[in-house]
């Protein structure tokens, strides 16, 4: 191209330093801003076409290997590299580009970005042999790096995405493979950032970093894919966090975390598998958490992160820490819509009896049943209430034996009073208020007392009514021994 034929002096400087892979350092100070780019002159500026001839000459040096490595330079035009394959690694750091690259479907060995200041970034289903570092960026546009493939690492700490509309993510990277691991501590994203079909062979690290995007979806990572941990610890997300979908074999680490989407779904992690989630030591969740259908391991929840609203139906968990009294888990439960869901109840009696707490295993056993009877007709929530009362429904035996002595001492005061007539006097045994009181509660058992005294007047009243209380305390402690035994 007629560029190459007419190189400026700075230009001149990287076209010699190419084909021996030095580095030319255009800074007047290591501390300078490359946001002031706009402001350098000739001495440090390089036309983009003159990069891009230099790339696709790529002029060798024998014993060499060729690099493009440059620091603190203004490039101007717009680096167009679209389907081309470049050997060479490409540094460009500390540098401010004026138009946005295309490197739509490029194939290049390494490309490092750290420090720039860019418009953008055009390099959908780009391929990278080595690492992509966009440490420190500022990117004032959309980064597009859907479908990219990227054999190395990508590492993007403290980088920053704006855009001037919302128009489309700010970051960009569904459907991308990454090698290696995905670097973004600290990084800062004013929109959204997709990652929806990702695909991370090591880990993510996105400890500290800022999603913002308050009126819709701040991550859209649905269906990701993560071959170890998510380090999300200290994160601060406005807006939603979508993971449905979303395979994670180590650890979902949200310590600290920050998570805001008053109105409507914070964090939405629904049939996902999971190695670990970590919800613990941050602040209380703002917006609902999803987590139905989920398949976790181990489920680290603390009761004050969790909001108002939950969805938790076939959450399916084995191990709860930390290990909290029922009466701290049960309203996670009794949160979750107004809908009747057994299977949340069952899960968490499971975790409970995996540590060998039974008796928060029967405590949660006993709000499923209290629960389940709202949704019964008036009848059946009366029964409710009776097996309540009486035997808490199976899960506290020791209330029938309150009742049964309770009901013997009202009997045994009320007939060791006042005696009943015996019907044959010469053949009735000598009276026992007690056993007299128990052949009246006790439908099976026979002391001989009850047929051979007749009370008559009030004593006749509380008669039928010890043995019509005996038959329904029976029933349920029938029914809740069924129940407690068909549980073991």
């Amino acid at each position: 191209m007629s560029e190459t034929n007419d190189l400026t002096p700075a230009e001149m400087r990287v076209w010699r330093a190419f084909p021996r892979g030095e580095s030319v350092d255009f800074r007047a100070a290591e501390n300078e801003d490359p946001a002031l780019g706009n402001t350098w002159g000739a001495e440090r500026t390089v036309r983009a076409n003159v990069l891009r001839a230099l790339l696709l000459k790529a002029p060798q040096e024998e014993g060499e290997i060729a690099a493009l490595k440059i620091t603190g330079a203004r490039i101007t035009g717009v680096l167009d590299l679209k389907y081309a394959t470049i050997d060479a690694a490409i540094r460009l750091s500390h540098c401010q580009f004026d138009g946005v690259p295309d490197l739509y479907g490029a194939h290049l060995r390494q490309l490092n970005l750290s420090k720039s200041v860019l418009p953008g970034l055009t390099s959908a289903t780009l391929r990278v042999e080595g690492v992509l570092r966009m440490t420190d960026c500022r990117m004032r546009g959309p980064v597009r790096l859907g479908g990219a493939q990227i054999s190395g690492a990508l590492f993007m700490e403290r980088a920053e995405f704006t855009a001037l509309d919302d128009s489309e993510p700010v970051l960009q990277l569904n459907q991308a493979t990454i090698g290696d691991d995905l670097w973004a501590p600290e990084m800062r994203a004013h929109g959204q950032v997709r990652l929806t079909g990702a695909s991370v062979a090591g880990r993510i690290n996105v400890q500290d970093a800022e999603f913002n995007k308050p009126d819709g979806t701040a991550l859209d990572a649905q269906n990701l894919n993560v071959g170890a941990h998510v380090r999300a610890r200290c994160v601060r997300a406005q807006g939603r966090v979508e993971l449905r979908g979303s395979r994670i074999s180590g650890r979902l680490d949200l310590l600290h975390a920050h998570l805001s989407h008053p109105g409507d779904t914070a964090l939405r992690a629904s049939s996902c598998v999971i190695g670990e989630l970590w919800l613990r030591s941050g602040d209380r969740i703002e917006g609902a958490l999803n987590l139905r259908r989920s398949q976790i391991e181990i489920l680290i929840l603390e009761p004050e992160m969790l909001p108002d609203q939950m969805h938790l139906s076939n959450l399916t968990y084995t191990v709860l820490t930390p290990h909290e009294p029922a009466e701290r888990r049960l309203p996670m439960l009794e949160r979750d819509g107004d809908r009747f869901e057994p299977y949340g109840y069952e899960q968490l009696t499971a975790a409970y009896r995996h540590v060998g707490d039974d008796d928060a295993a029967r405590l949660v056993q006993l709000a499923k049943q209290r629960r389940r009877r709202t949704t019964l007709t008036w009848y059946g929530r009366l029964w409710g209430y009776i097996q309540d009362a009486t035997v808490g429904y199976g899960f506290r035996p020791l209330r029938a034996a309150v009742w049964l002595l309770s009901l013997v001492a009202i009997g045994s005061i009320a007939y060791g009073l006042d005696h009943p007539r015996p019907i044959k006097a010469d053949e009735a045994p000598d009276f026992n208020p007690v056993f007299y009181t128990l052949d009246l509660l006790l439908p099976i058992i026979n002391f001989g007392q009850e047929p051979a005294f007749a009370p008559d007047g009030w004593h006749q009243w509380l008669s039928y009514a010890l043995i019509i209380t005996g038959w329904i305390l029976a029933t349920t402690i029938v029914t809740g021994v069924t129940r407690t035994v068909s549980r073991q």
